[in-house]
């Protein structure tokens, strides 16, 4: 139920972020709302890190190279969201988001990429993604 919560809240909050950057970037421009919206990602995390303090930095050793890029995947996402709502609107790009998560998601769990538990993807998954591709095609007309 937790997992579940966080979900939706972290969905919610996406969709806020692509909004108001895209706002932002239409005074400032789209890297600066990119750099902004990060850096002031940077300061919250900091500060909510340092009041929780949950974590080992000695751990930090272990973790592979590739995932502590991670905040450069980010900057290309708030990129990307800004670009595809001034040009589509919020309801398709975040459509077409969902869509390519899952499509990426079918990657890593059927290949079993990032350490993730390999999963076999069976027919009424291909079903639900193609039903969410039809209904994004639905709403851009």
């Amino acid at each position: 139920m937790k997992g579940s919560i966080f979900a939706l809240l972290g969905g919610a909050f996406i969709t806020i972020q692509g909004v108001a950057n895209a706002a932002i970037s239409g005074g400032i421009g789209t890297w600066q709302a990119a750099t902004l919206t990060q850096l002031t990602g940077f300061i919250a995390a900091l500060l909510v890190l340092l009041v929780i303090k949950d974590g080992k930095w000695e751990e930090i050793k272990r973790v592979k190279p590739l995932y502590l890029f991670g905040g450069t995947f980010a900057a290309i996402v708030i990129f990307s969201n800004v670009k595809s709502i001034q040009l589509i609107g919020v309801t398709l790009t975040i459509a077409a988001v969902l869509i390519a998560q899952l499509a990426i998601t079918f990657l890593v769990d059927g290949n079993g990429w990032f350490g993730v538990k390999k999963q076999k993807m069976a027919v009424p998954q291909f079903i639900g993604i193609a039903m969410m591709i039809v209904g994004v095609l639905i709403l851009s007309f």
